[in-house]
């Protein structure tokens, strides 16, 4: 399994979709899923992307901190907010928009839960149909993907070759939109889920070869691989040389080239992995402290002890009771909650 989707498994992505909108000109609006919004679909949700997946027609869109953020967005491409900050979109961005409090502060009392079916505008043309929803994740580890993203981007979902699924995934969304039959939510959700994945993967793509950060590691032949090794074996007691004779560097080369790319040596990186893992582990699992810290290569508990508490601030225990804590958290109770399962290119909602 490749580094991309590794990460994107271990921060437990779920989608939720709680918009379904029609607008006619002249219309703006602000978007935002806020914290309060996401509870009332994934109590637990701690960052926050917003999306938006525009099935008919056009519109502008812009963070409304940076005028020089705006883009236009046109059926058949998805527009993300990968930090879910307040957005502008409409026919128009010059007009007052809505008061978007209002309207989610009328849903939150009257659908809470459930997906908001909204007609708004000066009833002119064109027309412009969006399922707005979110993705949600733990925010126990430091992203990488999403950390690196631009602020606001668009990526076009059509016409590609390599992802013929994806016109089918957005004709069963548009129609799923116009037609809200039992079930649409779920639906709407999960494709939610595999669109944004796509998504990354082709900001991946389009990254130009001066460009740096993880997302142009991953895209990298050689520490793309050594990522990818990092990842499926944090257990291994990896070296720089082993990791560069398996990519076909020589040591220094692979040590310039990765910490060029990444910001930090091989062995950084790869420490810092594990903790992250372990994190998670602590959180979501049931394993002993010991089991975790073997579990992603440690020798001794106390070795793991001590680096744990040099990354989060507090010894595993500690840190494990104040976040079940937080969360009123029941051993297994994430077991059923749907996240994506991502191999390479093939992509599975998993419940």
């Amino acid at each position: 399994m490749d580094a991309l989707s590794n990460v994107l498994r271990l921060v437990r992505l779920s989608g939720a979709v709680y918009l379904n909108g029609d607008f006619t000109a002249p219309w703006c609006v602000v978007g935002q899923a806020s914290q309060e919004l996401s509870a009332t679909f994934l109590p637990r949700a701690e960052r926050i992307v917003s999306y938006h997946l525009i099935t008919e027609g056009s519109c502008m869109a812009r963070l409304i901190d940076d005028p020089a953020s705006a883009i236009r967005v046109d059926a058949g491409e998805l527009l993300v907010v990968p930090q879910g900050e307040p957005h502008l979109m409409g026919s128009s961005l010059e007009i007052a928009p809505a008061p978007a409090d209002e309207m989610m502060a009328h849903y939150l009392k009257t659908t809470p839960g459930d997906v908001m079916k909204l007609s708004y505008g000066g009833g002119g043309e064109p027309r412009t149909r969006v399922i707005c929803g979110f993705l949600a994740s733990d925010d126990t580890l430091s992203n990488p993907v999403l950390s690196v993203l631009p602020r606001l981007f668009k990526v076009d979902m059509r016409n590609d070759p390599r992802s013929a699924w994806l016109e089918s995934s957005l004709s069963l969304a548009a129609v799923e939109a116009a037609e809200w039959r039992v079930g649409s939510a779920i639906v709407l959700a999960r494709l939610s889920e595999l669109l944004f994945v796509e998504a990354v993967r082709r900001c991946i793509d389009a990254l130009p070869a001066e460009r740096k950060g993880w997302l142009a590691g991953v895209g990298d032949r050689f520490v793309g691989r050594a990522l990818a090794m990092l990842h499926a074996r944090p257990a291994h007691d990896w070296t720089v040389d082993e990791l560069a004779r398996e990519v076909g560097l020589s040591r220094s080369g692979l040590a310039q080239r990765f910490t060029q790319l990444l910001g930090q040596p091989p062995m950084q990186y790869l420490a810092r992995w594990r903790l992250q893992i372990a994190a998670q582990e602590l959180r979501h699992g049931t394993m002993s402290i010991a089991a975790v810290a073997e579990q992603v290569g440690y020798e001794s508990e106390a070795a793991f002890n001590r680096a744990f508490k040099r990354e989060f601030g507090m010894p595993p225990a500690g840190w494990r009771r104040s976040r079940r804590g937080s969360e009123g958290h029941v051993p297994g109770s994430d077991d059923a909650r749907a996240h994506l399962a991502v191999d390479d290119r093939v992509l599975l909602a998993q419940r």
